[in-house]
């Protein structure tokens, strides 16, 4: 078993970033290279701006590199949840962000000849007892006449042919996509690089400062100064950025990836070959990799820690949840084990726009495959003066109470959502 992520071990190299010290004065410095930093930087670079990426590590290293896979449209949690969360205006703005995200990742593809496998596959979330159909049968009612056609609600019987584990019925979201992560980060970064944009790698922001109208960012290998800055380091978020830390709270994220399956193992397990997501609180999403290997991935342990130790306690529990899910494949070699961070805030909603002098876009919540790409995009074309799309715009983002970087409540948090799983 490789403790990588398997869309790291699979993808191409990164042809390079910048060599030498980190010095010079851009237009824009981007801090994070992952989809959201290099979403924006790439947009920026085509408009002829001065672009640089200060990444901690490699690119698309973070959450971006160490996710399940899935591209799902529409709203993460219930559409009726957030109407009364957010009002009707913004819980479909929102809900259409994530469909249009979907439809810029096509685009974006297409446009710069990224070869990562992008298919649209359709989402299913699947109702783990049968309550949970009847609360997911409302939540379609309401999607399905008020922003999302392009949906269905299948019975138990309906998923004989796209499941091979007995669910209670699913609803269907059609617009979902898949892609390789991995293929896909590094073909990102490629195309920044290709459009104009600098990018270092191995280059953290260890202080930053106002120089009157520019900011300076130092790293271990230098400093540079730039007009404006984007902060793009969802869960790896350092504690310089101190209002952001108060706001987002990490938490891992693992997954398990087993060998290839055959043709009769395919069939017997997802011959839908869909993004799937059970309904539990603590529950699993999973789908299949390019490869046909099952990418099975959840809320293993409820922990601000990814190392090997970590994944590997994870990785036992995410395999036991696969064998109860599908028993057919009980004994299946695991090939990949890994965990990431991701970056959620308190209300589970992403939050975008300009504080304290920084652009910025984080707290995907687990859903920022999709979305992180987009809003970058979105930023990027708010700072070069262009209407503003951002979806979140206006919405409060208060600090979470007696949080200043480290989730001490984790425990406490899992404990509850696990009672909530057996209760309801």
């Amino acid at each position: 078993m490789k403790y990588v992520s398997y869309w790291h071990d699979t993808a191409p190299a990164f042809s390079g970033g910048a060599e030498g010290a980190v010095e010079g004065h851009y237009d824009v410095a981007v801090i994070g290279g992952g989809f959201t930093g290099l979403g924006a930087a790439r947009q920026l670079a085509k408009a002829g701006t001065r672009v640089v990426v200060l990444e901690a590590d490699r690119v698309s290293c973070g959450a971006s590199g160490r996710n399940g896979g899935h591209l799902n449209n529409g709203l993460a949690h219930s559409y009726l949840a957030a109407k009364t969360e957010l009002g009707q205006e913004q819980a479909i703005a929102l809900y259409r962000a994530l469909d249009a995200s979907i439809d810029t990742l096509e685009a974006l593809i297409a446009e710069e000849g990224i070869e990562c496998s992008f298919r649209r596959a359709g989402k299913l979330k699947l109702a783990s007892k049968p309550k949970h159909f009847d609360a997911i049968a409302r939540n379609f009612e309401a999607v399905h006449r008020e922003v999302d056609p392009e949906t269905a609600l299948l019975s138990a019987q309906d998923l004989s042919s796209e499941v091979g584990s007995p669910f209670f019925g699913a609803m269907l979201s059609k617009k979902s996509a898949m892609m390789h992560m991995g293929r896909y980060g590094i073909g990102l970064a490629e195309a920044a690089k290709r459009r104009g944009a600098v990018i270092f790698e191995k280059a953290a922001v260890i202080a930053q400062a106002r120089e009157g109208s520019r900011h300076r960012l130092t790293t271990s290998r230098g400093s540079v100064t730039a007009d404006q800055v984007v902060l793009a380091t969802g869960a790896y978020t350092t504690p310089n950025f101190g209002y952001f830390r108060r706001r987002i709270v990490t938490v891992g994220s693992f997954i398990i990836a087993t060998s290839p399956l055959d043709a009769a193992e395919v069939a017997a397990t997802m011959p839908g070959n869909r993004t799937c997501v059970n309904s539990m609180n603590v529950g699993n999403y999973f789908r299949l990799a390019p490869d046909n290997r099952l990418i099975f991935g959840g809320r293993a342990r409820f922990s601000a820690t990814s190392d090997q130790r970590s994944d590997a306690k994870s990785g036992a529990v995410l395999a036991d949840s696969l064998t109860r899910i599908f028993p057919q494949l009980a004994g299946i070699p695991i090939d990949y084990c890994w965990g990431g961070l991701v970056d959620m805030t308190s209300d589970r909603y992403p939050r975008a726009g300009y504080q304290d002098g920084l652009w910025y876009a984080m707290g995907y919540s687990g859903h920022g495959a999709q979305l992180s790409t987009h809003l970058g995009m979105i930023i990027a074309d708010a700072m070069l003066g262009q209407e503003d799309r951002n979806p979140m715009k206006g919405l409060r983002w208060p600090a979470v109470p007696g949080h200043f970087g480290k989730p001490w409540f984790l425990p406490l948090v899992g404990m509850y959502y696990k009672m909530l799983d057996r209760i309801q």
